[in-house]
């Protein structure tokens, strides 16, 4: 049996909230990641981690030593190992149990190479082995609370919430999921038990007394449910109704009460659907009414299963559907012109003093025998040339590199 860290007493120059991270790993049975490089105090430029949706749930968490009872509620499977079966069926057997580094695979390493000030990531998954899938809804995610290594192993620092599937087991899921989240020292911002509590933002020191600041939306047109709205005395989601000419008037108000000089500010929104490379018009004008107000630098919008198309607005990032970044869709047929094995890690450098984006490198990776791996060649200009084609609508155009990456040009 593995001691029990004490979080009283961390070791000399780790910090509070990343040895609650190490400990929550080794609990679950995954080594803790490298150590980052040390944060220039204050830095000139950050890098942020930019990933999409990590949906830990199902096939993810029974291929895991420790998983929930994998009895489905859903008309597809009623079974979540079977989606281990499609998966081996497709591309060869897995070798189970798998721990959360194999899951993460090649992008552990692109991690530490890229050590990012903050690695950001849309939880699309409850951690509880409790609660009462919700009435009507025809997919449930949840993972064991053991599984909270699937986070720790690569250092997340914090999790938006607000998505169609935080509320999957009720608001009792909800409560272990936060829980759970406070345990490993993992921020999170979306969701709360009440509606001020899904209204706060995720805080993060990035060096000095510089901040980043993430609040995290959810749109109903991605399949949240509006009975999941937070209330002042009912945990819930923070929802956003994007069909409202001025619906970011009242988030940017709201941000610029948290906001001070210094502060980086990300909003983190679940919308539109799982397929398709359209825009919306009304995520267009949400998106740039929030940069137009000054109180946002950076909008990480996901919910699509697949990227979709970057801008650069104001000169501030904006990225429309980030994709897919942990799933268990390997097997599933449909939708195969989409690629939906194909994902991308994204790292977005900064201007530390007032947001400007200053370089954004994309790392295409396969998702393959539930692990992430680095894309062959053809995969990646299959990747490049759809970023190429997207984009260009915003005069965003990307290169490939000579290493395999793909950078804004």
């Amino acid at each position: 049996m593995r001691p029990r860290a004490n979080p009283a007493t961390a070791p000399a120059g780790m910090s509070r909230r990343r040895f609650l991270r190490c400990a929550a790993g080794i609990a679950a049975g995954v080594a803790c990641g490298a150590p980052r490089a040390a944060v220039r105090t204050p830095p000139d430029r950050i890098t942020l981690f930019l990933g999409g949706d990590l949906m830990g749930g199902r096939g993810i968490d029974q291929a895991l030593a420790v998983s929930v009872d994998p009895q489905l509620h859903e008309p597809y499977l009623g079974d979540a190992r079977d989606y281990i079966r499609l998966a081996a069926a497709r591309n060869g057997p897995l070798a189970l149990p798998l721990d959360a580094a194999d899951v993460w695979g090649d992008a552990l390493g692109e991690l530490r190479r890229a050590s990012p000030v903050a690695r950001i990531v849309n939880l699309e998954t409850a951690i509880t082995t409790g609660g009462t899938p919700w009435p009507g809804k025809r997919i449930h995610y949840r993972m064991h609370p053991a599984n909270t290594g699937l986070l720790t192993v690569a250092a997340i620092d914090v999790c938006a919430l607000a998505n169609n599937h935080a509320l999957d087991w009720g608001r009792a899921g909800l409560a272990d999921t936060l829980r759970a989240l406070d345990t490993a020292g993992i921020a999170h911002a979306g969701a709360g038990a009440d509606a001020a509590a899904a209204a706060a933002p995720a805080v993060i020191a990035i060096g000095g007394a510089r901040r980043l600041l993430l609040f995290a939306l959810a749109a109903p047109d991605a399949g949240v449910p509006r009975a999941w709205a937070a209330q002042r005395e009912r945990a819930g989601l923070q929802l956003v109704d994007l069909s409202a000419t001025h619906a970011a008037d009242p988030v940017s108000g709201h941000i610029a009460r948290y906001r001070r000089p210094g502060d980086v500010v990300v909003v983190s929104i679940h919308w539109g659907g799982n397929w398709g490379y359209r825009v919306p018009a009304e995520q267009l004008r949400f998106a740039h009414a929030l940069i137009d107000s000054g109180a946002v630098d950076l909008v990480h919008g996901h919910s699509s299963h697949h990227p979709k198309a970057v801008e650069l607005y104001r000169d501030r990032l904006v990225l429309y559907g980030c994709g897919d970044l942990i799933n268990d869709y390997e097997g599933i047929r449909g939708h195969e012109a989409y690629r939906g094995d194909l994902g991308l890690m994204y790292l977005a450098t900064l201007d530390a003093a007032d947001g400007r984006l200053l370089a954004l490198e994309l790392v295409p990776l396969q998702r393959y025998r539930f692990a992430l791996r680095r894309t062959a060649a053809a995969d990646t200009a299959w990747l490049l040339a759809l970023l190429d084609r997207e984009s260009r609508c915003f005069g965003v155009r990307f290169a490939g590199a000579a290493d395999g990456r793909l950078r804004l040009v």
